[in-house]
């Protein structure tokens, strides 16, 4: 077996060194006009299956323990490895060297350190100085299993970005700040997602409010944005001004709402700051002004969309939970927050001055182009859910003692029980005999 696997990582970097010609490539282009081929679509496709639905799959099964976890790692990585061949047999568009291409190369050299610890550690070398190196291997394999969903997404990013030949010369810091915040959208939407579904054990551990970590955030970002929206020693213009006071609110409001995430003996206490952060960006973003009729258009429903789950936010801490943590299975309602972050960040992304340009010469109109990103974000917000689902669901109780469930949910010890299951990530079966049952001894 560990021949095959040098023999793949041979074949894979030959097929790295292999080099795509530019002759093609207008000069002063990125991108030649071909168009993209069906071998290149392939690889799009296959990649995105791979990286964007099976590794994140295969994440949360070997957190869980999964017996299935290995099979799907197994056919995401074949997949991958067609994906990435695919890559560089395709014919037709010729790019020019791009930062997809070369974060390729950091990706896949991630997979292959993943996949070889795998093999490390189903082989259960366990004398000597490898009884030492395991629980480090353990750990280093749930690290870059962890982080591989999110290495993915930039890639994916990097990938759009350069099929299109966007985001160079002038176009960069655009690019940067409508990829980087939209993505950050998604991301706290994601994660308010995770708290509101199976972290609330978490959060009582900490004796902190949802509240607080999110107003640390907005603080520490806002004092970012406050240095970074603009470039010192240049003339200020009409974005950098407005770009730069919504930093400065940013890490004021979060100065407040740490403040206010406390109570006065010390309990953790929720506060609606975060929220009016997000209706005030919002509200900012909808009259933000546009060279494009249609880029305006597309700002003011991003806009909207940002305060509405500001609104909505407010709506479900002051009256639905009337100030309280959320314990029990979430109402309808309490969706509606992360969804409308995931269609703003979503939108954010989508709205960069090369990408509606190239719309608006389609004859795409804006209402249009705004449902297609809404549907975007009600597919990845059902990918989520599924995510959470399998996470939540895969266990079931063995006893009355362990069916401490709060409407199909855990709670309480048995909440943080999951938690601590979850820290030992590691692949179904790579643990011996011996380490299980003192797994199983550690467990209250």
């Amino acid at each position: 077996m560990s021949r095959r696997f040098v023999l793949l990582l041979l074949l894979a970097a030959g097929a790295a060194a292999h080099e795509h010609h530019g002759e093609n490539i207008p000069e002063g282009a990125v991108v030649s006009p071909d168009p993209l081929d069906s071998i290149l679509w392939w690889h799009i496709c296959t990649m995105i299956v791979a990286f964007g639905i099976l590794f994140p799959i295969g994440m949360v099964l070997g957190i869980v323990r999964s017996k299935w976890h290995v099979p799907l790692q197994v056919v995401a990585t074949v997949l991958a490895l067609m994906g990435w061949f695919l890559g560089h047999a395709h014919k037709g568009r010729q790019f020019a060297p791009n930062i997809h291409s070369a974060f390729a190369s950091s990706l896949m050299s991630m997979l292959f350190t993943q996949v070889g610890l795998g093999i490390y550690l189903k082989l259960h070398i366990e004398r000597g100085v490898h009884g030492r190196m395991r629980p480090f291997m353990v750990t280093l394999h749930g690290i870059l299993g962890k982080a591989m969903p999110l290495v993915s997404w930039v890639q994916m990013l990097f990938g759009g970005i350069t099929a299109l030949g966007f985001c160079h010369a002038d176009h960069l810091g655009q690019c940067l700040a409508h990829f980087v915040m939209g993505s950050s959208f998604i991301a706290y939407g994601i994660i308010m997602t995770i708290l509101l579904l199976v972290g609330q054990a978490w959060l009582r551990r900490t004796g902190r409010s949802q509240e607080f970590w999110d107003s640390l955030v907005i603080a520490v970002w806002g004092c970012v944005n406050t240095f970074t929206e603009h470039r010192w020693g240049e003339n200020w213009n009409h974005g950098d001004i407005q770009h730069t006071s919504m930093g400065v609110v940013w890490w004021c409001a979060g100065l407040l709402g740490l403040w206010l995430s406390r109570g006065k003996d010390g309990e953790p206490k929720r506060n609606v700051v975060p929220a009016l952060v997000i209706f005030l960006t919002g509200w900012a973003m909808s009259g933000h002004a546009q060279h494009l009729p249609l880029s305006t258009m597309v700002h003011a429903v991003f806009g909207y969309t940002l305060m509405t789950a500001g609104i909505a936010r407010i709506v479900e801490i002051c009256f639905l939970l009337k100030d309280k943590p959320a314990q029990s299975e979430p109402s309808s309602f309490q969706h509606l927050t992360p969804f409308l972050l995931f269609a703003s960040g979503f939108i954010f992304m989508s709205a960069t001055e090369e990408q509606l340009a190239l719309i608006a010469s389609v004859g795409i109109d804006h209402v249009s182009y705004i449902l297609v990103l809404y549907s975007l974000a009600f597919l990845l917000y059902l990918f989520v859910q599924i995510l959470l689902y399998l996470f939540v669901s895969h266990e079931k109780p063995k006893s009355p003692q362990d069916a401490q469930l709060e409407n199909g949910r855990p709670r309480g010890d048995a909440a943080e029980r999951q938690v601590r299951d979850a820290d030992e990530f590691e692949l179904q079966g790579l643990i011996t005999d011996e380490e299980g049952s003192d797994v199983e001894e550690r467990k209250p």
